[in-house]
């Protein structure tokens, strides 16, 4: 497993997969295209998804792409208040971009199958109107001239059925985000082109930063409900990948442009943060297991899962190694030797510790762990838009800094992933969690909760190994003080000021930090403006604001019919505490989060709550 990320990265130093070229005949049918930047939302911060919208929209408009391009949000939001100044936060981007583009939204009733269902009820109520769609998350941001492109490779191809852009990670504010964007803009592109080497055109897709050719993704991609018993029942929860499995089973190309600049994305900002991520990310690609056996699927996809599940399976491996090596080092303790055995020799039977052999086992183990690391730092030398904006000594003294959290930061990781796994073949679901984007602060009393046991197994080894194998103390250091010291440096993982402090020294920067670009601005102005414009915009001034109940409604689509014999609980539940209710705040504060959401659903609640006597508070 390790000597694969080493061979990924050899790769990429060595060959280079052209991309196709693009004849000025080959890309005239784009225009005629129709191209949907779709974004699927979650229980997200709304200035923050209008914003990154907001600037790819304008971007394009400006280079006279209004008709190729249109704007597509699909909510899958469950907060009613976050629901609320999601529409406002929509409607203020209508108006931002009346005139240049086309803004669509639409929030689903029933939340089933999650992102996968959410992109799929798209494709069969709309899809017929687009050709091509990019797919965004809620934190993505492509330039224009990366969109143009991706358009322009799909239509040049026509068997061309998704292409994956390499993002960038971007905006960390903390330690932890700073470290993977680091790593991601020095490592990354070294590895991403090894992949695509060997990969081709049995790529695979990442659910995000990438464009899919609508009907090829309606026809071949259609997900199934898993069978059988936990964790492979269910919905597939890592379904990009089967997503691309399915289209390369169809005969479809699925590739990646790793040099294609100007795709970016956020990372969590914490180790905690990405730790609630990666458990719906491990079930989801434990899932794949069950997927393997299926018919028709390529070897290299097939290979892809493996990989998706070994990230994972491979942390109890690893706890398993360290554990019987400890054993072993034990049992020399205890071992009674006998020197003097029945055969004939001149000499005891001496016990001999193969040192040399050791030295070599560990050289070879560091030299492929920072084989990645160091072919990526030595193509950054010679990258000139990497060497110029960040400078050799500060790339080298920030992979240190990068090398050093990594080697505390794995073991942390490695027992996680064990406790992922352990959770999950033992039945436990992992959700559907909002992802933080945002590091808010440290709650020390959750970081005790969360690293407990580390810190106790870290703890535990130090102790065994002192009164029965000091020496491998030596060898064990890194992963025994990672565990030991896990409370702190998980706190140190969303360090703000320590964060701030480095980039004052200009270690683990990135190209995007030191150059100025306008989408970036445009962005962030965007967000203030949309703050301000929603702030005042809940639940209550919507009951009590005419004006503003008819923009709300304008953007919301009327429930489904129930079906026969099935009463609509949340809505009349929420009918009778309305007329119970002596004013709008009673009514309110009686209502579960089901309740209101039924209310903002029905022009007929949302009219007999305003209704209402009010009186004083």
């Amino acid at each position: 497993w390790i000597a694969f990320a080493a061979c990924s990265a050899l790769a990429g130093f060595l060959l280079a997969r052209p991309e196709p070229d693009l004849s000025k005949s080959q890309t005239e049918d784009w225009k005629r295209t129709r191209t949907a930047l779709l974004m699927p939302v979650y229980n997200e911060d709304p200035c923050e998804t209008c914003a990154a919208l907001f600037s790819m929209g304008s971007a394009l408009a400006k280079q006279g792409l209004s008709d190729q391009f249109e704007i597509f949000i699909i909510s899958d939001t469950k907060d009613p208040n976050l629901w609320v100044k999601e529409i406002a936060a929509v409607n203020h981007l209508k108006r931002a971009l009346f005139g240049q583009m086309n803004v669509w939204y639409r929030r689903r009733h029933d939340n089933r199958a999650k992102k996968a269902g959410n992109v799929q009820e798209f494709i069969t109520r709309w899809g017929g109107r687009y050709d091509f769609m990019v797919v965004l998350d809620a934190d993505s941001l492509l330039s224009a001239s990366t969109l143009c492109t991706l358009v322009k490779q799909m239509a040049a191809d026509n068997k061309s059925g998704i292409i994956q852009t390499l993002p960038c990670l971007y905006r960390g504010t903390t330690l932890f985000a700073r470290l993977q964007q680091f790593a991601g803009a020095i490592y990354g592109p070294i590895v991403a082109r090894g992949i695509t080497a060997w990969q081709g055109n049995d790529g695979n897709y990442w659910g995000h930063n990438a464009i899919i050719r609508v009907r090829a993704f309606a026809a071949s991609a259609g997900l199934p409900t898993l069978g059988g018993i936990r964790p492979f029942a269910g919905d597939v929860l890592s379904h990009d990948f089967v997503e691309a499995a399915l289209m390369r089973r169809a005969g479809w190309k699925v590739r990646m442009l790793p040099t294609l600049k100007g795709s970016w994305e956020e990372s969590p900002p914490s180790l905690s943060d990405v730790a609630i991520r990666d458990r719906r990310w491990a079930q989801g690609n434990i899932q794949h297991i069950a997927v393997l056996h299926a018919r028709g699927l390529r070897w290299l996809n097939r290979f892809h899962m493996i990989t998706g599940v070994m990230g994972y399976l491979a942390s109890p491996f690893w706890f398993a190694l360290i554990l019987v090596g400890i054993g072993i080092g034990i049992q020399i303790q205890f071992a009674s030797i006998d020197y003097f055995t029945d055969e004939v020799t001149l000499f005891p039977n001496w016990p001999v510790f193969d040192s040399e052999r050791m030295v070599k086992l560990f050289v070879l183990t560091m030299s492929l762990l920072l084989v990645p690391k160091a072919l990526g730092l030595l193509r950054a030398f010679f990258t000139h838009s990497l060497r110029k904006p960040l400078g050799i000594i500060r790339m080298s003294l920030g992979t240190v800094v990068e090398i050093f959290f990594s080697i505390l930061y794995a073991p942390i990781f490695m027992l996680i992933h064990c406790q992922h796994v352990f959770d999950i073949f033992r039945g436990k679901d992992a959700g559907w969690a909002k992802q933080h984007r945002h590091h808010a602060g440290t709650n020390w009393g959750q970081l005790c909760k969360q690293h407990f046991w580390h810190t106790c197994i870290g703890i535990a080894m130090l102790v065994v190994l002192y009164f029965y194998s000091p020496l491998l103390i030596v060898w064990l250091s890194p992963i025994i003080t990672g565990l030991i010291l896990s409370i702190p440096l998980s706190a140190l993982s969303g360090s703000h000021l320590f964060a701030k402090w480095l980039r004052w020294l200009g270690l683990l920067s990135i190209p995007e930090e030191v150059q100025d670009i306008d989408m970036f601005k445009q962005r962030d102005a965007f967000v203030e403006k949309t703050k301000t414009a929603i702030i005042y915009i809940n639940l209550e001034t919507l009951i009590e604001n005419c004006f503003l109940q008819k923009q709300h409604f304008s953007l919301v689509q009327a429930p489904p019919p129930v079906n026969k014999g099935d009463a609509p609980i949340d809505y009349l539940s929420a009918d009778y505490k309305i007329n119970q209710a002596a004013s709008i705040f009673q009514a309110i504060a009686w209502m579960t989060d089901k309740e209101k959401i039924a209310v903002l659903s029905h022009r007929s609640l949302m009219g007999k709550i305003s209704r209402i006597e009010q009186v004083q508070r």
